[in-house]
């Protein structure tokens, strides 16, 4: 290998900011996921969850935005809210839109969550520090993340 080569690989290893936000995302979401287990549900599907409470009536192309979400993965994630009776789709004049909402189901799931969240948060930001939280919600607001918080 010559020696270019050797350097980007080197340098790529070291500095790839990317590499290193996947791994701090995995170790991340497997705290919440872990947490959230004996519930049924993944971080993902709380999250929507969370969006389609805050909207009432959610529709995939706005739940897509603010979470950031293709519609495949929405999809994919509201299928067995749905099954679980957390979330119905409500009929639409459009069939394709098929917007939902939150059932009482899913309301007192979100309640026996809290708790599991609070804790995954709490290691979260225990990981994180303050100032990585910090940089952190100044790089959400940066491209706009900031959104699924309204």
């Amino acid at each position: 290998m010559d020696k270019a080569t050797a350097s980007s690989i080197d340098t790529i290893s070291r500095k790839c900011i990317a590499v290193r936000l996947r791994l701090l995302s995995r170790v991340v979401t497997s705290f919440y996921d872990d947490a959230l287990r004996p519930l049924g549900l993944k971080v993902s599907q709380l999250n929507i969850l969370i969006v389609t409470a805050r909207l009432g009536l959610a529709r995939p192309a706005q739940v897509c935005e603010i979470l950031q979400l293709d519609v495949s993965t929405l999809s994919r994630n509201v299928k067995p809210l749905q099954a679980h009776g957390w979330l119905e789709v409500v009929p639409d004049a459009d069939a394709r839109a098929q917007p939902f909402r939150l059932m009482p189901r899913g309301k007192r799931l979100i309640e026996k969550a809290a708790p599991a969240w609070e804790e995954a948060q709490r290691r979260a930001a225990e990981l994180l520090g303050g100032e990585g939280i910090a940089l952190l919600d100044k790089a959400a607001r940066k491209v706009g993340m900031s959104q699924a918080g309204r």
